[in-house]
């Protein structure tokens, strides 16, 4: 029974849209997260230490699976590295990828439509050579 209210969850909107609120309610979270595995509806969320860790992060996007990455914790040079490899495995797959935050980055396969953005001005500083420098 709660088989048949989980699979309610994952039909198109049509027929969500006469889906109760207590049927909606009625999957448990277990039940949810054991078919967000199945079908990929996950949201990663890593911190790579060293550009060896962005095979795991790629492999993340080919299951299907959203992923932020917080590059504040490897050197510049690792970041600029991670970031090529991730833009080419994105776009490989179809994906997009977006900036959040300073040195953060949201990776999604092509299953996954983002909405909006997000802009910060206080990125943006000037050297002495009034060139911008963004990181």
């Amino acid at each position: 029974m709660a088989l048949n209210k989980l699979k309610k969850l994952f039909t198109d909107e049509e027929e969500n849209a006469t889906m109760s609120e207590d049927d909606y309610y009625a999957v448990s979270e277990e039940e949810a997260l054991k078919e967000a595995d199945k079908t990929g509806n996950k949201m990663i969320l890593m911190e790579p230490r060293a550009y060896s860790e962005s095979q795991q992060i790629a492999d993340h996007l080919k299951s299907r699976n959203s992923v932020v990455v917080n590059l504040k914790r490897v050197t510049s040079a690792q970041a600029k590295r991670i970031i090529d490899f991730l833009s080419g495995c994105v776009y490989s797959i179809g994906g997009k990828m977006q900036k959040i935050g300073v040195g953060i980055y949201l990776c999604t396969p092509k299953n996954v439509n983002i909405q909006g953005k997000i802009s910060d001005d206080s990125e943006k500083s000037k050297d002495e050579n009034d060139q911008e420098i963004e990181w």
